[in-house]
């Protein structure tokens, strides 16, 4: 694709008024996935469990292989076997000692494997497997949209609406605990919610690549914000900018838009880091 039918094609893009269908479905989106992965991350980066998001995907990719296999709707069948495989999860976290990590090795791999077997099972689902694995935000369904945002509003609810105690267990857990906080529903619960982030999100950046937007807009935001609630805004608000900025210029620029939001973060978060180091030399 030649310059100007790139700057042609920018333009049109940004008509967000005249949008077709698919495109005003893809922004939507990735609001969604922009405001629910950093605020489900920036726990998880307060308790150094960056890494469970890209864990929890592997898991939700056996749901994905079994509701392709049944003719199910993927999306529902990756919450619930997500859901159930992060319960899992972060039960053998808490519990488990010198074999916690060797089990969640186990875990993790053995949901990708068993997704992909379930998907080789259906001759025609092995096409599906790279929407999946790395998104394609272009052809989400109206129906997959709307599971989408009611899953939404309930991460949000629960990150937001109980950032106090859940700040609370990610600072301290056993001071949380003696201070009569239950600790251990509450991790269950924020298992859960990554569980359904990572679902909401596989269609717009990918089972592979939703760690890094659960990880960089936090890791960015902190690099400047000076408390922990600043964090959390500063990075639902870093997200929603980064992921339609990502599929208003994947389109022109036709690149895939997952990639491209992820390229996007990593580009802002060494922008934020020379920042943040500037300002502490002042």
């Amino acid at each position: 694709m030649n310059l100007s039918a790139q700057l042609s094609g920018l333009a049109a893009s940004l008509d967000l008024f005249n949008l077709p269908t698919f495109m005003q479905r893809a922004l939507i989106a990735a609001v969604l996935v922009g405001m629910c992965a950093p605020a489900v991350g920036v726990y998880l980066v307060q308790r150094r469990m960056s890494l469970l998001g890209d864990g929890i995907g592997h898991i939700a990719f056996a749901g994905v292989g079994a509701g392709i296999l049944f003719g199910t709707s993927p999306v529902l069948t990756a919450v619930l076997v997500s859901a159930g495989g992060a319960v899992i999860a972060e039960l053998v976290r808490s519990r488990a000692k010198t074999s916690g990590d060797i089990a969640l090795a186990i875990l993790f791999y053995g949901g990708i494997a068993t997704g992909t077997l379930l998907i080789s099972i259906n001759d025609s689902g092995m096409n599906q497997i790279p929407a999946f694995l790395f998104g394609q935000i272009y052809t989400v369904r109206g129906d997959e949209l709307v599971m989408m945002a009611v899953l939404a509003a309930v991460v949000l609810a629960i990150t937001v609406g109980l950032r106090k105690v859940l700040f609370s267990v990610s600072s301290d857990e056993d001071f949380a605990r003696v201070s009569g906080v239950p600790v251990d529903w509450l991790n269950v619960l924020l298992a859960i919610t990554a569980a359904m982030t990572i679902t909401i999100a596989m269609r717009v950046v990918g089972l592979l690549l939703i760690s890094a937007m659960m990880v960089l807009p936090v890791a960015a935001t902190s690099q400047i914000a000076r408390s922990f609630f600043g964090t959390i805004f500063g990075a639902i608000t870093l997200g929603v900018v980064l992921s339609m900025s990502g599929v208003v210029l994947s389109w022109p620029l036709d690149v895939g838009a997952g990639a491209l939001i992820v390229v996007l973060a990593i580009g802002v978060f060494f922008v934020a880091a020379l920042l943040g180091r500037l300002r502490s030399r002042t």
